[in-house]
């Protein structure tokens, strides 16, 4: 079967899509080697980063929203936090049985370390890249992430 006719800019997405998937993985896996000796994932420390850049504290479904991923996982990784001490739950006074999801101490200071960790890998991937070029992969990943939140899944056949 012929593939049906794109836009150019469609067609384009089209073959960065796979590109992007292979530097999501390799990012992926790569925090993971960078936060290990402080007993995180990356998936524990965009949970962390996550509630550290919440306003206030907030039950997992939001935390969730705010990451664009699964409740359960994420609640699933909320509570590893809990059992390792990272993170603790108060009261929801507008929810009984949606706790809020609160940083330990030994939460923010998992988190900061990473933050130490990261930057020296993060201005070694920056190399050769200018600053304009960066802010136009964000404007572009946020543009595509704002219309997959706005729009309904694919059709299946």
């Amino acid at each position: 079967m012929k593939p049906p006719p794109r836009t150019p800019a469609g067609a384009a997405l089209s073959a960065s899509t796979l590109s992007l998937f292979k530097a999501t993985s390799h990012l992926l896996a790569g925090g993971d080697r960078l936060v290990a000796p402080l007993g995180l994932t990356s998936a524990r420390w965009q949970v962390l980063g996550t509630i550290m850049a919440a306003e206030r504290p907030q039950p997992v479904a939001w935390l969730a929203r705010d990451m664009g991923a699964n409740r359960q996982n994420v609640q699933r990784i909320v509570n590893d936090l809990a059992r390792d001490g990272l993170v603790d739950f108060a009261e929801n006074p507008h929810h009984r049985r949606a706790s809020l999801v609160l940083l330990t101490d030994a939460g923010r200071m998992a988190y900061e370390q990473a933050l130490v960790l990261e930057a020296p890998w993060m201005d070694r991937l920056a190399q050769g890249l200018s600053v304009q070029e960066i802010a136009t992969m964000q404007r572009v990943l946020q543009v595509l992430r704002d219309r997959l939140e706005d729009s309904d899944p694919p059709p299946v056949d």
